[in-house]
């Protein structure tokens, strides 16, 4: 039954009652006697009274639905209302629902090209990185040779002050190209790019422990998609250990589990508190949804520091199989 008949009907019945009363063994004489008095402040009471619970019960849904909506977050599905209350509650809460998974929808997709043309322009950067400057720094790096070769003894010390710097810029380049786009990924899987991102870690200042538990050590059953987000999360997740949590100790771990893998992430720095999510968290929350994996932000169980915890769960076929 909608709502407006509800009201309409429970107002109309308690007026019939109070008429019937009026008609009946209830009067009201003039002047108005005490106990008649009491009588109809009574009713009138238990009137309001019943009204106000209907419109309660009636209104709850919508009060559900407005805290729902005051915390709707595209990047963290769930924590609908259910579909409940009168028919007109009903159907706006199913309303709200087919919006939120339009929404969903949408953003999943254009995140997802976004990404992906995002992955392509890293490819090419670090494709041009290493083809066009690392090959002229090699270039460069055998000019010097040569003219070190030839130079007097006053330059020859200049001359090597020159390669090494050269070499330790051509050695950055190349970095920077891994960090871009890790060739190893593709050719030898997550796990073993995921190693070579600890050994190349940028900031001395940290120790990266890494561990691979389960059948994570040798080669996860999981599609290039799904590695891609797990080694951009832990490149994400590890650059903010470093930059922003100002940790010493970072534990790196992919696991395998029944029906899952995870990618745990712990620090040992001073954590997130209240802080507001930056960009980098919600670029990792966007990757996750690509492939609905679950993700997980927060304070480091029993421990000062951050756990970030990305959970992949596997088709049910896969797991089962």
């Amino acid at each position: 039954m909608s709502l407006f008949w509800r009201i309409f009907l429970l107002n109309a019945a308690m007026l019939v009652v109070a008429a019937v009363l009026l008609l009946g063994p209830v009067t009201v004489s003039t002047p108005v006697l005490p106990g008649e008095a009491f009588a109809v402040v009574a009713g009138l009471a238990l009137m309001l009274v019943v009204s106000a619970v209907i419109l309660r019960i009636g209104l709850a849904p919508l009060g559900r639905l407005n805290r729902a909506m005051a915390t709707a977050d595209l990047l963290r599905p769930g924590g609908r209302p259910p579909v409940t209350g009168p028919a007109e509650m009903a159907e706006l809460i199913g309303t709200y629902h087919t919006m939120l998974d339009r929404l969903e929808h949408d953003r999943a997709s254009s995140t997802a090209l976004v990404l992906s043309a995002q992955e392509d322009e890293r490819q090419r950067v670090a494709q041009e990185l290493h083809d066009e400057v690392g090959q002229t720094l090699t270039a460069v790096l055998l000019q010097l040779k040569r003219v070190a070769d030839r130079a007097p003894g006053e330059l020859r010390e200049e001359v090597s002050l020159a390669q090494e710097a050269t070499r330790g810029s051509l050695d950055e380049i190349r970095r920077i190209a891994r960090r871009l786009r890790p060739g190893v990924l593709d050719e030898l899987g997550l796990t073993s790019a995921l190693r070579a991102l600890v050994a190349e870690f940028p900031d001395h200042d940290v120790s990266v422990r890494p561990r691979f538990t389960g059948a994570a050590d040798t080669a996860p059953c999981l599609d290039h998609d799904t590695e891609l987000v797990l080694y951009r999360v832990a490149q994400e997740a590890l650059t903010n250990a470093a930059r922003h949590a100002r940790a010493t100790h970072v534990v790196l771990e992919l696991r395998r589990l029944p029906g899952r893998t995870e990618l745990r992430v712990v620090d040992d720095g001073r954590g997130i508190a209240d802080a507001p999510e930056g960009a980098g968290i919600r670029g990792m929350r966007e990757r996750a949804l690509l492939i609905g994996a679950e993700l997980t932000v927060g304070p480091r169980p029993g421990a000062p520091g951050t756990e970030v915890l990305l959970c992949v769960r596997e088709p049910l076929e896969e797991s089962g199989r």
